[in-house]
């Protein structure tokens, strides 16, 4: 099936949504804890509906930036990738309002396991299209593009708390993100936070829900084209 290029935002005086069509793209924050099935929503929404995706991960900075924060985990001291001040905000913010504004950005792409960005690659979007930014540090930009006029909505996709170790384990030993024993160190200090994580994410904009819950509200104000 065919969808029309509207835009529908949500309301910040009810809520709700209402339809636009401005010519420019609107952002869909794809937010949650590490392991919660973000970038599965997103390659979803991306085959169903061709919306172009945006990897807020591949913002993360380079291991070797001495800004980077860093925390101890049993007894190592290693960076702390779950803490916002290791990605760059103001750079993801920068790529949307511009595949907002002009329909193309280049954006980095960041390979975890060697902590560097090694390349770079175009994402376009058609006038009035729907982008959808994911990552785990997504919420961290909502009042940003909500000020610049780019945000369509905001969610914290989230599931049982030990579904979402397991997920966020399996995914990353398969990757060789880290080595085997911080990734179950880490996986195990995430699912503890986890709640925070969660309000903290509420609290900057996004709405808790599963997945399929948020891809059936996405889907449900979708107009199909007229047929010729």
């Amino acid at each position: 099936m065919t969808f029309s290029r509207f835009v529908l935002w949500t309301s910040r005086k009810t809520g709700t949504f209402e339809a636009r069509t401005g010519g420019r793209a609107r952002v869909v924050v794809l937010a949650g804890p590490s392991g919660a099935g973000k970038s599965r929503l997103a390659a979803r929404l991306h085959a169903a509906y061709g919306w172009p995706v945006v990897r807020l991960d591949d913002f993360y900075r380079d291991g070797d930036d001495p800004a980077l924060p860093t925390r101890e985990l049993g007894g190592t001291t290693i960076v702390d990738w779950d803490e916002p001040a290791s990605w760059d905000a103001k750079a993801a913010v920068a790529a949307l309002e511009q595949i907002a504004q002009t329909g193309s950005v280049a954006v980095p792409v960041y390979d975890i396991a060697r902590s560097a960005a090694v390349g770079t690659a175009r994402v376009n979007a058609p006038p009035d299209a729907l982008v959808v930014a994911e990552g785990i540090f997504a919420a961290e930009i909502v009042h940003d593009l909500d000020v610049a006029g780019i945000l369509h909505s905001a969610w914290c996709i989230r599931h049982p708390r030990w579904l979402t170790f397991v997920r966020r384990l399996v995914r990353d030993l398969a990757e060789r993100r880290k080595p085997p024993l911080v990734l179950l160190r880490r996986g195990l200090a995430l699912r503890r936070a986890e709640p925070a994580i969660v309000a903290r994410m509420e609290q900057l904009g996004a709405t808790s829900a599963t997945p399929a819950q948020v891809e059936r509200r996405l889907r449900s104000v979708l107009r199909p084209l007229p047929r010729a």
